[in-house]
Order: C-alpha cells, then structure tokens, then sequence
C-alpha cells in the first residue's frame, strides 16, 4: 500500500486582477515541488471570477490541488465577536484570518503573488517554528533604507533588524490561536492607524519577538542589494513598485517570465506590460516618494504610535485593567489576594510529591530541568525581558553559617529568577540549595514550559490536603536544619510591577522561629529602562537589596520570634523602599493596614 504523503497548505489572498500573477507564482512553485508531498492550495479572495477560478483549478495535478476560499462569510460570522470595519476586508489582511478559519491547521505557508518559487516549497514548510507565531525573513527595505529603517524603530521600536517582511509567512497557526493573534490585531486596529505598510507594521508588533527568523534566500526582494547568491534564492518577490508586468528592466525579471509562458493568462500579462503607460510608470515614482515623506512625517509626529507608547496614553488593555485591579485591592485593603487568575487547583496528594528529591527519577528530571532554566534564563537576560541592574549586600547572604528563610517581595514571575541570580552570586551556592515554596496549582496544574520548571526545580509546594502539608511541613524542617536556603515570599500574593511592600504574612517566620534558622530579608526595588515591552510598557531594572540576618531570640517562645522577626523584616523593607525612592510608604485605603500584626497606617 502506498505511504500517504505529506500535506502541506499554501495560502494567497488575491482579488479578480490579481489572481493571474497568483497563477504565475503557482507555477514556479510546481515547477520546483518535490513530488513526495501533497499541495493544498488555498486562494483566500472575496470577488475572484468564475471564469478565473476554472483557469486556476486547469492547473491542478496529482500533487496540487486548488481551492478557493471565500472570505464574506468568516467576516459575517465573527462580526459580534471581533467587530468590523470596511478596511478589514482588503485582501492584505486576509493572512490574519488563516488560523481562526481552519482550526485544522497547525501550520500553513502565506505567500503573496507577486513571487516567483525557485526552491522546494516543502522544505520551507519543514522548518521548525517551535513556540514562535511566525517564520519570516528580515525586510530588507527597513535594513537597506536608512528612512524605513527610522520609522520602524522610532515609530514602531521594533529594531530595523528584527522586522520581517510579511509576503511569505510560515504560519504557527496553533500560536496563532492560542495566543489569540486575530484578536490582538483587532484591539490593535482601531488604536493606530499604521499607514505606511499597514497589516504587515500590526504583524511586527503582534510577532515581536516571536519570529522565527528563517534563511534569507526564502523571500528575497527585488530591491536593493540581493542578501544571497542568485542561484541560491528560493523565493523572488517583486515588492513594492518592482513589478516585471510594469517594467521591462526590472531586475530577475526572466524567472517570472519562464513560469508565466507556462500558463494560461501569458497574454493577458504581456498586454498588461505593453499597455503599461510612461504616465502610469511617473505615478509609480510619485508613489515611491509618497510612501517615503508618510514615513519621515510618522517619524515627526508627536503623537505617533511609539510616543503615545511611551506618555502612557497606548498601554496593553489586559495590563491596564490588571493596574486598574491593583489600585482597587489596595483602597480595598486586600492585600493578600493575587490580582491575576491562577491556574485551577486541585489537591496535591502526598504520593504525588517528593519534597527532598530522595528518589533517582525525581533528581534526574530536576537536574535537566535545571539545564532547560539556565538555558531559558541566559536567554531573557539576553533579551532585556529580565534586567538585574544591581544586586547589594551579598556579603550579608556570605555570613550565613546555617539555613535560613530568605523572603522576598513578590511582583512578578520571573522574580524567582532574579533571587536566583542573587544567590549564584553568592558564596552560598557552592554550599547551600535554594528552595521555593509556591502554590499547589502551580504545581499541580501549570501548563506547559513554566509548569514543568514548577514541578521540578526545587520547589515546595503548599496543599490543601492536610497530610501533604504534614510532609510539606516535615520537609521544610529537614531542608532548613540540613543548612540550606527556603526562598518564601511572605505578601503571598503577587501585584504585578507593585513597588510597595505589602502586609506579611505569619509562614516564613514561623519556619525560621521552629527551626531556630534566621530569616535574611531580600527586597526587590525597579526603575523604568529604555526597552519598551510588548505590552507598551518599559521592561524593569531591578536592584536586589539582600539585608542582615533576622535571628530568632532563645530567650522568646516561638510564637514571641514570629511576631518579632515579622516586624524587623516589614521594618527593614519599609526603609528600603522610602530610601530608594525617596517618598514614604503610604497606602491608597481607608482602612488601616494590617501590615505586621497590628493595625496601622504605615506612613
């Protein structure tokens, strides 16, 4: 029985006048296929011709087949949901909808019809885009035109570097919805009109950082210098005005013309190129120079995307509303509530966790996984997503002789990394681990990458079930009477970006008062950089303040030590915070704040 062939779905989007170029682009596409794959071709299109879809379909052959896609319908039916305006319906944005309108489909080619194929369309398709939403080669126009160049980065601030162009997408469409990419266009549409290169400056900012940058020679356009050897390209694209229907000298114009005397419509294009007036070819230069003075004015504009971005007045909706939830906890006085949706729960069962690592499976998976984090660690670092500015008194982490309960505000996920970069820094970590308590949900259902660095690099996780916390508690007694460090994070709640301390809770200092082990209180302070986020607001340098030791008194009952090492420690983060920056600590809320164990307006 014959093997059943790969499947491979390419999609253009084209209206009545352009689908001839598209057939041109088809063409050299089978001319060059690999035969052990089959083709899916897709025409996304809303007025294409009965008589154009037959010459289109004459073309199929036992690899490829041809379908035409019409889109009026998908619009209609999202149109409560994501509501529409005419502008959507132009065939460049089209692309946008491939994910939502063929769940099916885990990955597709987008390619635009101005493009002639000259390699192997699977092999393009094989690349593996693992959790990017897009593969995509860098626009050369915005590397190569200093103007472009500008406006991207002073526009836009996406690097000219790290902006693709987006005629020929590979297309994680799994990403695509899970991230619900159509759905940020549409909340990114009616905030800024982009009007220089329109869908392709929303996709950039959407795919920020998620691209997988493939191989130049997969779109090569016809501008400037060519980034490969000619007979090395894979994909020619006659961008902007360089169109070889238009112009008799456009440069790498014969691969166009092999494939169009293949098909059906080569008349029909010779008769465009010769019809093509000198008036209409001066509008094309008018165009040019348009195109160029749009971008120098978005470059001056006051109020362009990435100044508003910057004066506060263009943020992420989902951030606004979780600063909005945060300012209303706080005149709330309800501190220890997280103001973002943890993951469901359900109870963690003893069996289910081996708190000190004693089994070999146990260690095993903890030590690769602890290879993947430092990995995935020097990689934010590396991206500016995690900016550790300064990291103060390790010298007080260095003096330690015994464990200890090492608490730390607690305002984003990835301050575990920063504590983690704190401790490498110390001498401590040649001698002591570093554990972390967290939530039973974020051990028990976690999805994904973050769920398995919750499972398995020394984390201790809290229960609901009374005899996992029995081992919970028996394991914390053994980790810190063994000599080494619990990280807690004692607010138990997490603000995101909240510079203030909040209200303490009793946990840690009861670990550390049972255990006779002191408590070395951390306090994480932030200041704006330069590197604007992907949710409009600046990344934040942090500088870790690591203080003295809070030891337990021999002299006070248990219940004496907690209260007491509570207070030192709110006392200790307090002063930073006034002293970093420079304003006292004061509370938006009516009510007193239960900070330390009694009320009070901490001010």
């Amino acid at each position: 029985m014959k093997e059943k062939m790969n499947k491979i779905p390419v999609f253009y989007a084209c209206d009545d006048n352009f689908v001839k170029y598209t057939m041109v682009s088809l063409q050299s596409m089978m001319d060059h296929a690999s035969k052990e794959a089959q083709y899916e071709i897709h025409v996304l299109h809303t007025n294409i011709s009965e008589e154009m879809q037959k010459k289109m379909h004459a073309m199929e052959n036992a690899n490829f087949s041809v379908q035409f896609d019409h889109v009026t319908e998908y619009l209609h039916s999202i149109q409560e949901k994501l509501p529409l305006r005419d502008y959507y319906s132009k065939t460049t944005y089209f692309r946008l909808f491939i994910a939502e309108m063929f769940p099916e489909i885990d990955k597709a080619i987008y390619i635009d019809s101005d493009t002639v194929v000259l390699g192997d369309i699977a092999q393009l398709y094989a690349y593996d885009l693992g959790d990017a939403y897009v593969g995509a080669c860098r626009e050369q126009v915005m590397i190569q035109e200093e103007v472009y160049g500008t406006y991207v980065e002073k526009v836009l601030g996406v690097e000219r570097d790290n902006y693709f162009n987006a005629g020929m997408l590979v297309i994680n469409c799994e990403q695509f919805r899970k991230n619900h990419v159509l759905e940020q266009f549409m909340e990114l549409l009616p905030m800024y009109n982009f009007v220089v290169t329109q869908d392709e400056d929303y996709l950039n900012l959407i795919c920020h950082n998620k691209v997988c940058w493939l191989p130049q020679k997969w779109n090569v356009e016809v501008f400037g210098q060519i980034p490969c050897r000619e007979e090395e390209i894979c994909v020619l694209h006659y961008i902007m005005v360089s169109k070889p229907w238009h112009y008799s000298d456009c440069r790498l114009q014969e691969y166009f013309w092999k494939s169009a005397q293949k098909t059906s419509v080569y008349a029909e294009i010779r008769q465009v190129l010769e019809s093509y007036t000198d008036e209409e070819r001066k509008r094309d230069a008018v165009s040019c120079d348009r195109l160029m003075q749009m971008a120098k004015d978005e470059i001056a504009k006051e109020n362009n995307y990435l100044n508003l971005v910057k004066a506060g007045k263009l943020k992420s909706k989902d951030r606004l509303e979780v600063l909005e939830k945060i300012a209303l906890y706080e005149r709330e006085g309800r501190f220890g509530e997280d103001v973002e949706e943890d993951p469901p729960t359900r109870q963690l069962q003893p069996s289910e966790i081996d708190y000190l690592r004693k089994k070999l499976k146990s260690r095993i998976k903890t030590r690769l996984t602890y290879k993947v984090a430092r990995t995935f660690l020097n990689k934010i670092i590396e991206n500016k997503q995690l900016i550790i500015k300064d990291v103060i008194g390790t010298e007080h982490m260095d003096a330690l002789t015994s464990g200890a309960v090492i608490t730390c505000n607690h305002f984003n996920a990835f301050d575990s990394f920063a504590m983690q970069i704190a401790y490498e820094k110390s001498k401590q970590c040649k001698k002591r681990r570093l554990y972390r308590v967290i939530r039973e949900g974020n051990y028990t259902n976690f999805p994904g990458f973050y769920g398995m660095l919750m499972r398995n690099c020394y984390t201790f996780p809290l229960s609901s079930n009374r005899d996992t916390m029995k081992k919970f508690l028996s394991s914390m007694d053994t980790v810190l009477q063994h000599g080494d460090f619990m990280l807690v994070y004692p607010e138990q709640s997490m603000w995101w970006n909240y510079r203030k301390p909040k209200p303490l809770k009793k946990g840690a200092y009861t670990f550390a008062a049972k255990n006779h082990v002191p408590v070395l209180p951390c306090f994480i302070t932030m200041e704006d950089s330069d590197i604007l986020g992907d949710d409009g607001f600046y990344v934040q340098e942090y500088t870790i303040h690591i203080t003295e030791p809070i030891y337990p008194d021999p002299q006070k009952t248990q219940a004496e030590n907690v209260d007491a090492m509570r207070r030192k420690n709110a006392a200790v983060w307090k002063q930073i915070y006034e002293e970093f920056y420079g304003i006292p600590l004061v509370y938006d809320t009516a009510e007193a704040v239960q900070y330390v164990g009694k009320p009070t307006n901490i001010a």
